[in-house]
């Protein structure tokens, strides 16, 4: 029934009692384990001026993961593009093709990824840079390889380094916009499912496919659509162990909905929040639509809800949880159930 791969998706997220390094750290780590796995992808995330999560510049953390994995491919998830210069976030992929080639992917995003101060901070012009972003996406893909058109100011440059291949371009989103530029430059596209409990995300893939321009005579596009969903997904031994470590994610869920980005909290210090009546009807909803369980328990979930989706191409795992050793065994677990090759290395750090 499985027709989909699964690629997995990092935050960086800070756990209380450890420091952002650590985080930093701990990435670099699952990366290297999750391509002893045989996971397809590796992506990190980008946020900023926030307490949760460490990942500030995935460019530069995929150039580590990039130097120290074999074969499984590295990504943003994405790379922020109102921010920044088309040019400078071309060279910087283009750069991560020197290090790892043919195995980069080239995420990029429309959201500010951060507060609107912050996004003012990064970039004066802010207020109007995300009106931009179909152009920066064509002019990313021109100094990909495909060429900027005649009349464009900068034509003339080339993106260094000059590297044989090139990456992957994908359009992350979380609203039927992402879904209809991805569609209509032909290239992948992930909805970020795990931002909001999927909500729009069956409106957002079926857009991707009815606005999906084929084309399958350019380097880096597509001839048919690839959706694919980032997803939560925490897999334990038993199901009383994965929802004892999924309490972590409910209260920092809770909290971050109330606009606090705090680290994640440890399972002790979940278990002794004393949660209020509305709190504790929340919590409710997030365990029932929650793809946290046992390895066949998962497996069904994520079976049903590529089936609701009309099929989908990939899943990005997401994995928060306190303890990084329950980490690993999650992602572990979710390569053995779906039979995925793992090598000695990796089984025996599971």
């Amino acid at each position: 029934m499985t027709r989909f791969t699964l690629s997995a998706l990092d935050q960086s997220s800070v756990a209380s009692g450890r420091t952002p390094g650590e985080a930093v750290r701990e990435t670099i780590a699952l990366a290297q384990h999750c391509d002893a796995l045989g996971f397809r992808r590796y992506w990190c995330a980008e946020h900023h001026n926030s307490a949760s999560h460490a990942g500030t510049a995935p460019e530069v953390l995929l150039a580590a993961i990039g130097a120290t994995t074999k074969r499984i491919r590295i990504g943003s998830a994405g790379v922020m593009l109102p921010h920044y210069a088309s040019l400078k976030v071309a060279e910087q992929f283009r750069m991560l093709e020197a290090i790892a080639p043919g195995r980069v992917d080239l995420g990029v995003g429309r959201a500010p990824g951060s507060d609107g101060r912050t996004a003012f901070a990064l970039n004066p012009q802010a207020n109007q840079a995300a009106d931009k972003f179909p152009q920066q996406v064509m002019e990313v893909l021109g100094w990909l390889g495909d060429g900027l058109p005649e009349n464009h100011p900068f034509r003339s440059i080339i993106a260094q380094p000059a590297v044989e291949t090139r990456p992957q371009m994908w359009i992350l989103g979380s609203s039927d916009y992402g879904a209809q530029v991805a569609g209509y430059f032909a290239l992948p596209y992930c909805f970020a499912h795990f931002f909001s409990d999927g909500g729009g995300s069956e409106q957002a893939v079926a857009v991707y496919r009815e606005s999906f321009q084929a084309k399958p005579d350019m380097p880096g596009r597509l001839a048919a659509p690839h959706p694919a969903l980032g997803v939560y997904c925490l897999v334990a031994d038993t199901e009383a162990e994965a929802k004892r470590l999924f309490r972590s994610r409910e209260l920092w869920r809770l909290k971050r909905d109330r606009g606090l980005y705090l680290p994640l909290p440890s399972v002790e210090e979940a278990e002794d929040y004393v949660y209020s009546e509305l709190e504790l009807a929340r919590v409710e909803t997030m365990r029932a639509g929650a793809m946290v369980g046992t390895p066949e328990q998962v497996k069904a979930k994520l079976e049903a809800l590529s089936e609701a989706h009309g099929g989908i191409a990939e899943f990005a795992v997401i994995t928060h949880c306190h303890d990084p050793a329950a980490r690993r065994r999650s992602y572990t677990l979710l390569a053995d159930v779906f039979g995925m090759r793992a090598d000695d290395a990796a089984m025996a750090a599971a």
